[in-house]
């Protein structure tokens, strides 16, 4: 599988790949087909970003 580390920290963050796909700005289907592929290091940066972002969101949300 690629993209480990992307779909670990989705995980553990409980934050869903449709929900970084649409912060990234594709579509559900598009995303999934990107991380068929292993990723350049700048881009896996920017969507462990998004995945924090939403992680932060999510927690001001329930507190």
């Amino acid at each position: 599988m690629q993209n480990v580390d992307i779909r670990r920290a989705a995980n553990e963050a409980s934050v869903h790949l449709w929900e970084v796909a649409e912060k990234y700005g594709l579509s559900d289907s598009n995303f999934s087909r990107k991380l068929r592929r292993e990723l350049p290091d700048a881009e896996k940066a920017k969507i462990l970003d998004i995945i924090e972002q939403i992680k932060a969101q999510k927690q001001t949300v329930t507190e």
